[in-house]
């Protein structure tokens, strides 16, 4: 008999899997305990902007036509408890008020409202960014508070999507990775990820505390060359080099390859910063802080470029932002999303908007959500709109629509033909050939 499969949490992650799962052809079931979300699922509506999500949702969703009906959602533990064979726990790990550490709350109360209504075999997984060691932690508690005890398992499957690729990354994974205590763990998650198994992903088994860690090293690998670049643009700054070159030469070099070396503003996003943040608490719960020490310093590049831009704007209006109009193109963390947590963009608009500059923000994508999060900014309907009057203009999200612009219509409304690229992603002759200024990190002589 064909699996059923529940999905825990219907955020960005499980909204993603629970679409995706159905897709593989199985029967999905959906939970969350915000109704309102619930509703909005079930009307084939997603709570996020995540290219292709809301029509693979629509193809599935029971109850609207044409779909296939594989796809339904609840707020009842007990009814995905009946349903499912395989549970997908797909919910938040924030980081902790006021410290490194990993909020286990969410995970720990999913686990615990789910537990009782296990009456009979299942396989209970583990999505979410936790602190190594977790597992087998929450597999002695799924087994105690269970009543089919034992024959409920444990395994761990920690996600690698990229915003913006949700989709692509979960129906096409570039590898399955999955922690298990025994067989049959391994046999159910060969049987789910049956597809992309067969399309050539490789199926990665390993034990729990190793399939804790990989998440957490993977995104503490890409913050370190992020910041490794990032940390070139402060030298080239310093030494009047182009680090848009550097990066292209050093690129090259199939050991280190060209991927993730484009100087900027700095990571943000919901994941990359508190998973950062979290492994160094947690390395030093088991006293390990030593090896991570370095972690500590790609943190610190990383919030010392928003800084830095804001000072190269200080310079670039005059020295002060009293009385000076500063519009800033980009408010998502990164492009092909609706997602501002921790936004660089928005901590840099928001610094200078702090220091006395009139800042107005325009994103083709999160302007709902960077209002809710900074209501005191002005925000414009259009990118002309936004640097109608602009002293200086920000780039500081590489949205398409940004790099596509004409610099000489803008540069018929703006009070100054200034612009920073804080992305290096737009061509500096195009817009000099308008008449503008222009400036970008680690290029003072570009």
């Amino acid at each position: 008999m064909a699996l059923k499969i529940t999905v825990i949490g219907t955020g960005y992650l499980g909204a993603t899997h629970a679409a995706a799962m159905a897709e593989l052809g199985f029967e999905v079931l959906g939970l969350d305990v915000v109704p309102e979300k619930i509703e909005m699922l079930q009307r084939g509506e997603v709570p996020m902007y995540e290219p292709g999500l809301e029509e693979l949702l629509r193809r599935h969703v029971d109850g609207i036509e044409g779909a296939s009906g594989r796809l339904r959602f609840t707020t009842s533990y007990e009814e995905a408890g009946a349903f499912g064979d395989v549970h997908f726990v797909c919910v938040n790990t924030p980081q902790k008020h006021g410290e490194y550490a990993c909020d286990m709350s969410y995970v720990e109360s999913a686990f615990d409202a789910l537990a009782p209504h296990l009456t009979r075999p299942a396989l209970v997984v583990g999505k979410s960014t936790v602190p190594v060691g977790s597992a087998a932690r929450l597999a002695e508690r799924l087994a105690a508070a269970a009543p089919a005890g034992a024959q409920v398992e444990l395994a761990w499957n920690p996600e690698f999507l990229r915003e913006g690729f949700a989709v692509k990354d979960t129906l096409h994974p570039d590898r399955i990775v999955v922690g298990v205590a025994g067989e049959r763990g391994e046999e159910l998650l060969r049987e789910v990820y049956a597809t992309p198994i067969a399309e050539g992903s490789p199926f990665i088994v390993m034990d729990y505390p190793t399939s804790e860690l990989v998440k957490t090293s993977a995104n503490s690998f890409l913050a370190t060359k992020i910041s490794f670049i990032n940390a070139m643009a402060e030298v080239c700054e310093a030494a009047d080099g182009d680090v848009v070159k550097l990066a292209e030469a050093i690129g090259h070099d199939e050991r280190i390859g060209k991927k993730f070396l484009r100087a900027g503003i700095g990571f943000g996003g919901g994941c990359l910063p508190k998973d950062l943040r979290a492994f160094m608490a947690r390395a030093g719960e088991l006293g390990a802080d030593q090896a991570l020490t370095f972690l500590r310093e790609i943190d610190s590049i990383n919030m010392r470029r928003r800084g830095h831009m804001v000072e190269l704007t200080r310079n670039a209006v005059g020295g002060g932002f009293l009385g000076k109009r500063v519009a800033v193109l980009g408010a998502t963390f990164k492009p092909d999303s609706d997602d501002v947590r921790d936004s660089p963009a928005l901590n840099v608009a928001g610094q200078i908007h702090l220091q006395g500059g009139q800042v107005t923000v325009y994103d083709p994508k999160g302007m709902e959500n960077a209002r809710r999060l900074f209501p005191t900014l002005a925000y414009a309907d259009t990118a002309l709109d936004a640097v109608r009057g602009a002293d200086v203009v920000l780039h500081l999200t590489e949205w398409r629509e940004f790099r596509e612009l004409d610099p000489a219509v803008l540069a018929e409304v703006v009070a100054e033909r200034r612009i920073l690229d804080g992305r290096n992603a737009l061509d500096p002759q195009l817009w000099r050939k308008a008449g503008w200024t222009y400036r970008a990190l680690g290029r003072p002589t570009a």
